[in-house]
């Protein structure tokens, strides 16, 4: 009996570590909401879709080249990335808030 309530005290306790450090539903929100505002009119910002401005990659594929949780110390420090051709980047510094909440949208999109 002890055991059975150590395993079930054990599995709840590793659901709310989980559940506390999983992005929250107004995170990600507000991440996409920056990211329609500030990215959309290069970037694919969708899990899929091609972006309009096509040397920016889609949101929907960044995982695929980065480590998402490495890029907050660049949106921190004021990103400056050149997609090539005409167009480049404007430099972004994001407050904190808004890299958890970018970041989180940006998980959200990442398929297993």
């Amino acid at each position: 009996m002890k055991a059975a309530i150590f395993v079930l005290a054990t599995m709840l306790c590793a659901e709310g570590v989980a559940a506390a450090s999983a992005p929250l539903s107004y995170e990600i929100e507000r991440g996409r909401a920056f990211a329609q505002r500030h990215c959309a009119t290069c970037h694919a910002i969708g899990r899929a879709g091609s972006s309009p401005y096509a040397p920016a990659p889609p949101f929907g594929t960044l995982h695929e080249r980065y480590d998402v949780e490495a890029l907050a110390e660049a949106l921190a420090e004021g990103i400056v990335v050149g997609h090539g051709g005409a167009r480049q980047m404007p430099q972004f510094v994001l407050s904190p808030a808004e890299i958890d909440d970018l970041l989180a949208y940006l998980k959200s999109l990442e398929t297993s």
